[in-house]
């Protein structure tokens, strides 16, 4: 009988050898997957300066406001923008700063205000998401005579109540689903922490806002002109906590929260994204991360996908509108995400690589040992 060698190639068994060649594959590619180029949407629209973003998950498109004109617009995912909005009933020079959807209620909701010199304007007006049709205008009182508020951003719980940010006088108002206005928050926390008047957003107080649905709702809110966050008790206003972070924001502006927990904060100022998050419902957080953007786009607003929960910062260039360029019609969005959870990402797939690899060696040594033990009991026998 003859003698068969021990030496086997890795052709002898087809199934292990595909396995390990498909896992000696995957090893390469994570970095290639989560690292990818990273979505980038240009838009065209005449002297539009665009300062707030939302997405629209049932239309699966972004929308977008505008300094100069009274629209808010639809952009698709390749750039093709429509108007889905046009109210001429809005004094002729407001702008609409932030926007949100309602889904609940298929609604928008749009913060409205009249930058200087102009007359004081500050509303908040719903739109049926579908049709454009404007289905209330609330005018958002002050608090005292000499107040000079700044409607500037809008969040809205699941039962149709929004909150707007007051920028100019750091009290948050609030909208019931009907249009009835009230002065929500207006606590003394908002005015406790020194503000460098030197700087050139100094007169920017509570800015970015987002509704949070854990246990009990929450707001949190960004104010630009500390770097602090604010968590806000959404039933009556009342309980205002200051966020304990690991590092201050530099003026922060618009914020927005992924499903994960993970908050996004950007800063125009300082062209920035930080990466927030915690682990006791914001009593405390860490910015685990921070990446630069494009200082030129002046960057003012941030919105998450729902479906798959990726970050996008709008590029509206909207200090060069403010400071009365009225030519530019390029606009962009951009896909952003955290470089330090794609390297975590890949550290992990990585391992796993490894862990599967030594198992498929392992089984593939079993397999070996197991043909030599029964080649020599054949010869002995």
């Amino acid at each position: 009988m003859s003698v068969h060698s021990s030496k086997h190639s890795l052709t002898a068994h087809p199934t292990i050898t595909a396995i390990l060649i498909i896992l000696l594959i995957g090893i390469s590619t994570p970095t290639t997957i989560l690292a990818g180029n990273l979505h980038v949407i240009n838009f065209r629209s005449p002297n539009l300066y665009p300062e707030s973003i939302a997405w629209d998950p049932k239309n699966q498109h972004f929308l977008v406001g505008s300094l100069h004109h009274r629209t808010i617009s639809t952009v698709s995912a390749t750039g093709v923008i429509q108007t889905l909005i046009y109210d001429p009933s809005l004094p002729e020079n407001v702008t609409i700063l932030g926007i949100t959807v309602d889904s609940h209620n298929n609604r928008i909701l749009a913060a409205i205000h009249a930058l200087k010199p102009f007359p004081p304007f500050n509303a908040l007006a719903a739109y049926d998401l579908t049709s454009g049709h404007r289905l209330f205008l609330s005018h958002l009182p002050s608090f005292k005579s000499s107040d000079q508020p700044i409607a500037n951003d809008v969040a809205v719980d699941p039962t149709g109540n929004a909150y707007v940010t007051n920028s100019g006088n750091n009290y948050i108002w609030k909208v019931n689903y009907f249009g009835e206005s009230s002065i929500f928050s207006n606590s003394q926390k908002f005015t406790e922490y020194p503000v460098d008047r030197d700087t050139p957003y100094s007169f920017c107080g509570l800015n970015g806002i987002a509704y949070v649905s854990d246990k009990n709702g929450y707001l949190l809110v960004a104010q630009t002109n500390t770097g602090k966050i604010f968590k806000v008790d959404a039933d009556d206003g009342t309980t205002v906590e200051i966020v304990k972070l690991n590092k201050d924001l530099t003026a922060p502006d618009a914020v927005a929260l992924r499903s994960d927990g993970v908050v996004l904060v950007v800063s125009p100022e300082v062209s920035k994204l930080w990466f927030l998050k915690s682990n006791d419902e914001w009593r405390e957080g860490v910015v685990f991360d921070e990446i630069d953007l494009d200082f030129e786009g002046y960057p003012t607003s941030v919105v998450v996908k729902e479906r798959d929960n990726k970050g996008y910062v709008l590029y509206g260039y909207v200090k060069e509108g403010i400071l009365g360029n009225f030519e530019r019609e390029n606009f962009g969005i951009v896909e952003v995400g955290s470089l330090k959870e794609s390297e975590g990402g890949n550290v992990l797939v990585y391992v796993m690589m490894m862990i599967g690899i030594g198992m498929v060696c392992f089984l593939y040594w079993g397999f070996q040992m197991g043909k030599l033990v029964k080649n020599l009991d054949k010869k002995i026998s």
